[in-house]
């Protein structure tokens, strides 16, 4: 039985269809929901129009002419400096090869990384701002942008696997990755689950062919590490309390993840049929309504230089996160 049998057809039409404010649904969808070869004319001209219209355009005329975004220098700039339009820009399936969007990335890898490897949130990038949340997403985006080969890229996936590991000695700052395992002093120096599906998510962009042995492990870490607490449940260890933000499904997400992004990663690491998940894929499951399409509940609009649907409405980007979670969980089900 195919998983398109187990959703609702007008949702995956509704992703499918033209649209100048979110254009990148509609390329996304074809690739990932309809496995359209990437010579595709379809599929090509959806990439095009991502560059055409909706909030990557808004990103880029935002650009300062050196490369970077609201001021000069390293730093978190949340959400409207350099580290956080390369981040979305990943997301948002900018074209890799455009110049601007290149010009932002290499602004960012010779002003952000620190010393000892990993993207720094500090201006001047030292190596105790160096955090698992942002470094992943910034290698993930990163890589999806084409820079996997990158040194700079490389030497922030050196620092990723050993600092998960702690295989290869580092060094910890009780200010930033504070210890092996994904512990962070924002969490009072306790793993942190948002880090942990941030950095495994980056590591998933990086081909089979060619990952390291240290990248397999720090994957299988991460991965025994989210599922020895109950997703359905969010029971992590947190600073103070379970944060709402583990059900309140949107996009973009920002440092923090949510139950969907991370049965996303555990799905793709062949957990889908695993029983542990079975309660928060029902949960998922039961969010949707009856047209088959999950609601915005977490938003940074009003924040981006861009904003990104409305919130509490239908979301096409929910949605579409949502469909790629039970079209992985059924195609592992039967390769099981």
């Amino acid at each position: 039985m195919s998983w398109l049998e187990h959703v609702n057809a007008a949702a995956l039409a509704w992703l499918l269809e033209e649209d100048r404010a979110n254009p990148a649904i509609r390329a996304f969808a074809l690739r990932d929901r309809l496995d359209r070869p990437s010579d595709d004319p379809e599929l090509r001209a959806a990439w095009a129009a991502i560059m055409a219209s909706g909030p990557v355009p808004a990103i880029l005329v935002a650009q300062h002419p050196e490369g970077y975004w609201q001021k000069p220098g390293g730093g978190y700039g949340k959400y409207r400096g350099t580290a956080w339009q390369i981040i979305l820009l990943g997301s948002l399936g900018a074209d890799p090869t455009n110049a601007r969007v290149r010009r932002g990335c290499t602004y960012l890898l010779n002003h952000s990384v620190a010393s000892t490897g990993g993207f720094s949130y500090n201006q001047r990038p030292a190596p105790g701002g160096v955090v698992h949340c942002l470094n992943g997403n910034l290698l993930a985006a990163l890589i999806r942008l084409g820079w996997l080969d990158d040194p700079w890229v490389q030497q922030a996936l050196g620092w990723q696997v050993r600092a998960i590991t702690g295989e290869v000695p580092i060094q910890y700052y009780s200010s930033g990755t504070s210890g092996p395992d994904f512990a962070c002093g924002d969490n009072r120096q306790q793993p942190c689950a948002w880090g942990a599906t941030k950095v495994l998510n980056a590591l998933l962009v990086v081909p089979p062919h060619q990952r390291t042995p240290l990248m397999e492990r720090a994957l299988a870490q991460g991965a025994q590490f989210l599922l020895r607490y109950d997703l359905a449940e969010a029971d992590y260890p947190a600073t103070e309390r379970v944060s709402a933000a583990w059900f309140k499904l949107g996009f973009p997400l920002s440092y923090w993840s949510d139950v969907l992004e991370t049965l996303a990663v555990l799905v793709a690491l062949g957990y889908g049929h695993d029983p542990r998940l079975a309660t928060a894929y029902r949960w998922l499951v039961a969010q949707q309504d009856v047209q088959g399409r999950w609601r915005l509940e977490n938003t940074l609009n009003g924040k981006l230089w861009s904003d990104i649907e409305r919130k509490g409405q239908p979301s096409k980007w929910v949605t579409l996160r949502a469909l790629r979670v039970i079209k992985a969980v059924d195609e592992s089900v039967v390769r099981a």
